[in-house]
């Protein structure tokens, strides 16, 4: 296995983010394509990465999205969107993605990686405790504009 940053675009790098994604998703509602042009951005873009984790023939197995946020105080990493193949959990992708995530995070002078997560991921949650994140207590708020 090997994790890295999404540096290009291909169709089937698309069509495998969007699998994970629907196994992300609560309904296992599939949100539609990823576009060329929307991952192109965040390729391109200084504040925002895809890290992928990839099995030995190169098939994306698990993926973590990335952003910087700064504020009037530092600079912290968001992390949105994290997945592994549900196929797959257990060995070890997760935790080899949430350390590329701490690196990356510290390459980029964040001081913090910030993220949500449902009430009902109780195993998502035992994974972030394990890998010593603290719960903070807070609320989540969101508007659609």
């Amino acid at each position: 296995m090997k994790v890295k940053t999404l540096d290009n675009y291909t169709s089937e790098s698309a069509a495998r983010i969007r699998e994970l994604m629907t196994q992300l998703s609560r309904s296992g509602k599939d949100r539609g394509e990823i576009t060329k042009e929307w991952l192109e951005k965040i390729i391109a873009s200084p504040y925002h990465d895809i890290l992928i984790a990839t099995d030995d023939s190169g098939k994306i197995i698990g993926i973590a999205s990335l952003s910087i946020i700064v504020n009037l105080r530092d600079k912290k990493a968001y992390l949105e969107d994290f997945v592994t193949d549900t196929t797959l959990r257990g060995q070890g992708i997760g935790s080899a993605l949430w350390d590329a995530m701490l690196d990356w995070s510290r390459r980029k002078g964040c001081t913090e990686l910030i993220f949500t997560s449902g009430y009902d991921r109780e195993a998502a949650h035992r994974f972030y405790l394990s890998h010593d994140a603290k719960i903070y207590d807070t609320a989540f708020f969101r508007k659609t504009l």
